[in-house]
């Protein structure tokens, strides 16, 4: 009778041993079960902090890479503009030197033409009256009946202007005015001085010719005909026989 009790509370006590366990792994299953949402939740709180520390690790490291490629892209771009500046600036080079060039020669003329215009002195009352006397009493009043080529005269004996000289300063390029020249009066005949010469008129001038003419007309004086002549622009048909002397 012991011995069947015993063997009754032996198998007993492994019967509970074998339960305890089960039911406390059924516990943590109900528990599992009980609170998925919670697991769940932790989860995916801890997912977007990984993933934004992610991002910004690959941003982090995209910076460098970035800055350089948009240094790149504004050196790239900068430098075209640069030649192009660079070029333009080359090219108006020449035009700006151009027109630099033009205002001086301009302002040079117009500096030399004064300088030219002060070298003439204002004659006194007393040398223009002697001038106008001069000139008034050398007029022809036929000068077809009165003027004589230089081979009517016997041809042309006086100083020879030297060519470089003649080139230089004589025929008909080189007009000038009378006016504020040396002037003097030899045997009658009005003499003027240009370009370190003495030019004497031989022939009358006409009598059509303006009062003034020798104050405010272009002349120039030019070798033709195995002689030297003096000729009006304004009266480009005449040629008046003239003397050249040192």
């Amino acid at each position: 009778m012991n011995a069947i009790r015993i063997a009754g509370i032996g198998i007993l006590s492994l019967l509970l041993g074998i339960a305890a366990p089960a039911y406390a792994q059924h516990e943590q299953q109900d528990q599992k079960q009980d609170h998925p949402g919670q697991q769940q939740s932790k989860h995916e709180q801890a997912k977007p902090e990984q993933q934004h520390a992610q991002q910004q690790q690959r941003q982090d490291q995209n910076k460098p890479q970035q800055h350089a490629q948009q240094q790149q892209r504004q050196d790239h771009n900068g430098q075209p503009q640069h030649a192009q500046q660079q070029q333009g600036q080359d090219q108006n080079r020449p035009q700006q030197h151009a027109q630099q060039q033009q205002r001086q020669d301009h302002n040079g003329q117009q500096q030399h033409a004064q300088q030219r215009g002060n070298q003439h002195p204002q004659r006194s009352q007393e040398q223009q009256r002697v001038q106008q006397s001069a000139w008034r009493e050398h007029r022809s009043q036929r000068w077809d009946s009165d003027h004589r080529n230089w081979q009517q005269r016997g041809g042309y004996n006086g100083y020879r202007i030297p060519d470089d000289r003649y080139r230089g300063y004589f025929g008909r390029d080189h007009g000038f005015r009378i006016y504020g020249l040396p002037f003097l009066v030899v045997g009658g005949y009005p003499r003027f001085q240009y370009q370190g010469y003495w030019i004497s008129l031989v022939d009358p001038w006409p009598e059509y010719w303006g009062n003034d003419w020798y104050d405010n007309d272009d002349v120039y004086v030019t070798y033709v005909d195995n002689g030297y002549y003096l000729y009006n622009r304004r009266y480009p048909r005449v040629g008046l026989a003239i003397s050249i002397s040192m």
